[in-house]
C-alpha cells in the first residue's frame, strides 16, 4: 500500500505541473505578439521607450483575437492531418490480427482489462527498440511498434511497453503532446517572422525617415525598445522548448506508472526499459515524434532539451514506487553479431547448457565427430573401421562390427 500511494501521488503531482506547463506554453503566444507589436512600432516611428511600449499594448490588444484565432486554426489543421504525417516520416503501417497474433492479443488484452477502445497497431520496419502512441481522437489514436522491440522483447515487456503507451492515450498525453508541439511551432513562427522584419527592416532603418525634431532620446528608446523585442522573442522561445520537454518528461512516469497499474508487473516495464535504454534511436523521425517515443537517446546540451528523463530516474522512481527490481544494464547481441554466427552456438556451451571443449584442442573424439554426421539422440556409432564393436543401444542390442 505504502508503494502504490508514493505511486498515485507521483502521478497526481505530474498531472497538476502538466496542465501548469501547458497554460505557460499559451502564454508563450501572447508574449511573442506583443515583441512583434514592439517591434513594428519601434520599426516605424523614432520615439521614448515608454512612449513606444505604450503603443505596443494597444497594438497587442488588437492582435490578441487574431494570435488566438490563429492558434485555434493551427491546430485544427494539425488535428486532421498529422497522423498521416507521422505515418510518412516513420513508415509505420497499420497491421491486423492475422498478421500480428502476438502483438494484437497483448494490446487487446489490456484494452479489455480496462475497457479501452482499442487503438490502431501499426508496425514500423526499423531495427531500433522503441515505440509511441499518436492521434488527437479515439479514431486516430494508433500504438506504433518498431520490428526490433518486437523481436527482442518477451511477451511480459512487450505487454510492459504496450502499457505504457496506452497509459498516454488514456491520459490525453498524445493530444496534450501534439498540441504542445503545435503551440511550439506557433511560437517558433512568430519568433522567425519577428527576425526578419528586424533584420530585413533593420537594414533600410535610418536617418532619412526621422523628423527634425527627433532628439538623441527618442533615438535611444527606439534602439532600447528594439532590443526588448528581440529579447522577448529569445526569451520566449527558448521557454517555449524547455515547457515543451519538461511537459514530455513528466509525462513518462506516468506512462511507466501506468504500464504497471495495467500489468501489475514493475519488473517487465524495468527490464523493458534497460533493453531499449541507448536502442531507440529512429533514424527516419524527427524531433518531434521522438518526443512521443518511450525512450528518446538524442541527447541535447547538458542534458537540458532533453525530452525524456534519464532511463535510471525512471528505472529508480518504479524501484521506489512500484516495488520493481532493477537488474541494471543488459546486454544485447548486435543483429550482425547474430548473422555472422549463423546457426553457431555461443561459445563456452554444448547444445544442452554444458561446457564446449577448447577449439585449439584437438582430441580423438573430436576428429571422429568431424568426419561424421551430427550427433543421433542414442549416439551415432562411428564407422567399423575406427571402432571393432559400438557399445549397446539404449535398448541393448549390439550391432555385429
Amino acid at each position: 500500500m505504502e508503494h502504490a500511494y508514493g505511486l498515485y501521488t507521483h502521478i497526481q503531482s505530474n498531472q497538476r505541473r502538466s496542465v501548469a506547463l501547458l497554460v505557460g506554453l499559451l502564454g508563450l503566444v501572447y508574449v511573442m505578439v506583443f515583441a512583434g507589436a514592439l517591434a513594428g512600432e519601434a520599426l516605424s516611428r523614432n520615439a521614448s521607450l515608454d512612449w513606444l511600449i505604450s503603443r505596443a499594448g494597444h497594438d497587442w490588444v488588437a492582435a490578441a483575437p487574431w494570435a488566438t484565432a490563429g492558434t485555434a486554426l493551427w491546430i485544427l489543421v494539425a488535428y486532421k492531418f498529422h497522423q498521416g504525417l507521422i505515418d510518412r516520416v516513420t513508415g509505420g503501417y497499420e497491421v491486423s490480427r492475422g498478421e500480428q497474433p502476438r502483438l494484437w492479443d497483448l494490446l487487446e488484452t489490456l484494452c479489455i482489462s480496462r475497457g479501452i477502445t482499442m487503438p490502431k497497431l501499426k508496425l514500423m520496419e526499423s531495427d531500433a527498440l522503441n515505440a509511441f502512441a499518436s492521434g488527437m481522437t479515439p479514431q486516430q489514436y494508433s500504438i506504433t511498434v518498431t520490428q526490433g522491440l518486437l523481436q527482442t522483447l518477451d511477451d511480459a515487456e512487450l505487454e510492459a511497453v504496450l502499457g505504457h503507451e496506452l497509459t498516454h492515450i488514456r491520459n490525453g498525453d498524445v493530444r496534450l503532446l501534439v498540441v504542445a508541439l503545435i503551440i511550439a511551432g506557433v511560437i517558433s513562427f512568430f519568433a522567425e517572422l519577428v527576425v526578419r522584419i528586424f533584420f530585413q527592416s533593420g537594414l533600410t532603418w535610418g536617418g532619412g525617415r526621422r523628423r527634425r525634431d527627433d532628439d538623441r532620446r527618442g533615438a535611444r528608446g527606439t534602439i532600447y525598445a528594439l532590443l526588448i523585442a528581440v529579447a522577448l522573442v529569445a526569451i520566449a522561445w527558448i521557454l517555449s522548448l524547455m515547457i515543451r520537454f519538461a511537459l514530455s518528461r513528466s509525462r513518462e512516469y506516468l506512462a511507466d506508472a501506468g504500464s504497471v497499474e495495467l500489468t501489475k508487473n514493475p519488473d517487465a516495464m524495468i527490464t523493458a526499459l534497460r533493453k531499449i535504454e541507448g536502442r531507440g534511436d529512429l533514424a527516419r523521425a524527427n524531433s518531434a515524434i521522438m518526443e512521443m517515443c518511450v525512450d528518446n537517446p538524442r541527447e541535447d546540451f547538458a542534458d537540458l532539451f532533453d525530452t525524456h528523463p534519464p532511463v535510471q530516474s525512471r528505472i529508480d522512481a518504479l524501484v521506489r514506487f512500484a516495488g520493481g527490481h532493477d537488474p541494471g544494464p543488459i546486454a544485447l547481441r548486435s543483429p550482425d553479431a547474430v548473422s555472422g554466427e549463423g546457426q553457431a552456438e555461443p561459445s563456452g556451451a554444448g547444445p544442452w547448457g554444458g561446457s564446449r571443449p577448447r577449439s585449439d584442442v584437438t582430441t580423438p573424439a573430436d576428429s571422429a565427430a568431424s568426419s561424421s554426421s551430427a550427433p543421433q539422440p542414442w549416439g551415432a556409432a562411428p564407422q567399423p573401421s575406427q571402432q571393432p564393436l559400438e557399445p549397446p543401444r539404449p535398448w541393448g542390442e549390439p550391432r555385429a562390427p
